[in-house]
């Protein structure tokens, strides 16, 4: 399974950004979104189960983050509205085929990894 992930890049705090991702490979997955900023350990941010119908939000996502399926199958989008500085960092997109609820993957358990992409916010 390869993820390839697209959005990324500079924006202005306040500002909005959408992160995609795309999973390769038969089957559904779970899918979520973690970051990691320098000298931080990697976090969640946003999961949602194989289905659609789980989503988990990290404390700092809750109310600005949007995690939703594409229409084209194992497809992820992260829309991220209200950007702040502290949201600087590298997104991991990542996939995973047990069908647990989103909550599940609040510790990174998942089996398949994108390259990660920057999201840099400026003050």
């Amino acid at each position: 399974v390869q993820l390839q992930a697209s959005g990324g890049g500079l924006v202005q705090a306040g500002g909005s950004m959408r992160l995609s991702c795309a999973a390769s490979g038969r089957g559904s997955f779970a899918m979520g979104w973690f970051r990691q900023a320098p000298g931080k350990e990697r976090e969640i941010v946003a999961a949602i189960n194989w289905s659609g119908a789980s989503t988990f939000y990290s404390d700092s996502a809750k109310g600005r983050f949007t995690i939703s399926r594409g229409n084209v199958k194992n497809t992820v989008n992260l829309q991220m509205n209200s950007l702040k500085p502290e949201d600087t960092a590298v997104y991991y997109c990542a996939a995973d085929p047990k069908m647990f609820s989103a909550q599940y993957y609040i510790g990174g358990d998942m089996d398949y990894w994108g390259n990660g992409t920057q999201v840099t916010v400026s003050s």
